[in-house]
């Protein structure tokens, strides 16, 4: 006899109420969703967070390290990565927050997806709201564009009968059909497969390196100007920086509440992809990688380098979904269609957001000092600066600290320990990340400019033989 269950999810002192069908009326076609469609675990979480981290920034790092040499690429990498776990952290922590106090006032999220310039807004007010909507959405945009110049960057390696322009066009043009993924709910799949591929991607530069040996007469001079060390941090600064969808992340859990040491584990896994590959990308090729920001581009071409541009290529069709879906959230929102259930209704509402990236990445098809402009002057405030001020304020009042949902671990000092890690984080981002990076990456990008001009068929390409 088919019956009804309910789940009940806690996340702080609120309870949600999931409904689903008991397994005896489950129909395959139900099953079959539920096992690649409908995901909300805290696996589907984690899968997330590591898939989304690394992206095609792996292929970038490798000319990061040529920029800040080994050691400071590495010391670099494990300090952003414990930084960036940290500010996931406090988003969490806002976010129960936010939700609990609107659950203790009876409003119903079940048909709304909580952004995080609403959870600003709840907490602080509307101008707390503007300026995360400001960073967030710029953000995330031009995240999006680079999905799309690494998509022409890559598929170039495979096939160079169309300059990278021509394969921009083409890839807006697949990118685009992420409209009809509804929500993160539906990444389970495509979580899972896009981590696979980084993984393989991964450890295909570091056994690739490492095979192919040293070049000749290889040199490793990096650090040697203060414009590409600082352009170079900013670029990891960028690689830790994912978290701009986290709070879409969590909103898809069954219980949110258990996301605070998903990041961190995440950004642990993550290490062991992007560590190995860039120093061996580097041990081998050294200065090359100054003039070649994806590191495929050295590697000699083979069926597993081939693979890798694949397995990457459709990874960026996958990032591009991530960093797009909460733009479409934003839009729908602002048309007024977001609650509506029609998949297609909100598929076509969707479209106009897809436009203005496309054009961009046709003009600044720069792929590896974008990463570093977006990392200093965007992600910077976005994913470090404005989470540890807002954490900071929310919990100002001793009030505010005393029926707080989440305290902060007592290992750090409880509130103490929590604001001096706060601190820290504001001061260095603010100085080191966007004060020196937004200085390094905007002379590096205006430098791209020269060099290249605007809407260039084919950025960095080699001359094309006959």
């Amino acid at each position: 006899m088919a019956s009804e269950k309910v789940e009940t999810v806690i996340a702080g002192n609120y309870v949600e109420m999931e409904w689903e069908e008991g397994d005896t009326s489950k129909s395959a076609k139900s099953k079959f969703s539920e096992l690649f469609w409908h995901g909300g675990s805290v696996y589907d979480a984690w899968f997330s967070c590591s898939s989304n981290q690394v992206a095609q920034v792996l292929l970038t790092l490798p000319y990061s390290f040529s920029q800040l040499g080994m050691l400071s690429g590495i010391i670099f990498q494990l300090f952003y990565g414990l930084m960036g776990s940290w500010t996931a952290y406090l988003i969490s922590i806002l976010y129960v927050e936010y939700r609990t106090r609107k659950e203790r006032e009876k409003v119903d999220f079940r048909n709304h997806v909580i952004q995080w310039f609403e959870v600003l807004d709840g907490l602080l007010g509307k101008h707390w709201r503007n300026a995360g909507l400001l960073f967030n959405c710029t953000f995330l945009l031009f995240g999006s564009v680079i999905q799309l110049i690494a998509c022409a960057s890559n598929i170039y390696y495979i096939n160079d009968n169309l300059d990278k322009r021509t394969w921009t066009y083409i890839f807006g043009a697949c990118c685009a059909t992420t409209v009809f993924i509804p929500s993160f709910h539906n990444y389970r799949i495509w979580s899972f497969l896009g981590l696979m591929m980084t993984t393989y991607t991964a450890w295909y530069m570091t056994v690739a390196s490492l095979i192919h040996g040293q070049v000749e007469g290889v040199k490793h001079s990096g650090p040697t100007k203060l414009v590409l060390y600082f352009t170079g941090a900013t670029n990891i600064l960028y690689t830790f920086g994912g978290h701009a969808v986290t709070v879409e992340i969590m909103h898809a859990m069954w219980k949110p509440q258990k996301f605070k040491s998903i990041y961190l584990v995440a950004t642990l896994y993550v290490l062991t992809l992007t560590l190995p590959s860039a120093s061996a990308v580097y041990w081998a090729f050294g200065d090359l990688l100054l003039t070649h920001s994806n590191a495929l581009a050295l590697l000699p071409r083979t069926h597993f380098r081939d693979t890798a541009v694949v397995l990457m290529l459709i990874h960026q069709f996958i990032t591009f979904g991530f960093a797009c879906t909460p733009l479409y959230f934003v839009w729908e929102k602002f048309i007024s269609v977001h609650e509506t259930k029609s998949v297609l209704k909100r598929a076509l509402a969707r479209l106009p957001v897809v436009i203005p990236i496309w054009f961009l990445a046709i003009i600044f098809p720069f792929f590896g000092p974008i990463n570093s402009t977006v990392g200093s002057l965007l992600v910077s405030f976005t994913v470090y600066i404005i989470p540890a001020l807002a954490h900071m304020v929310t919990f100002a009042s001793a009030a505010a600290r005393e029926n707080a949902v989440e305290r902060p671990p007592s290992f750090l000092g409880g509130w103490t320990g929590s604001y001096s890690v706060n601190i820290f984080v504001v001061a260095w981002v603010f100085i080191v990340g966007f004060g020196f990076g937004g200085w390094a990456s905007m002379l590096n990008f205006v430098q791209q400019i020269d060099t290249f001009g605007l809407f260039t068929k084919c950025y960095q390409c080699p001359p094309h033989k006959a």
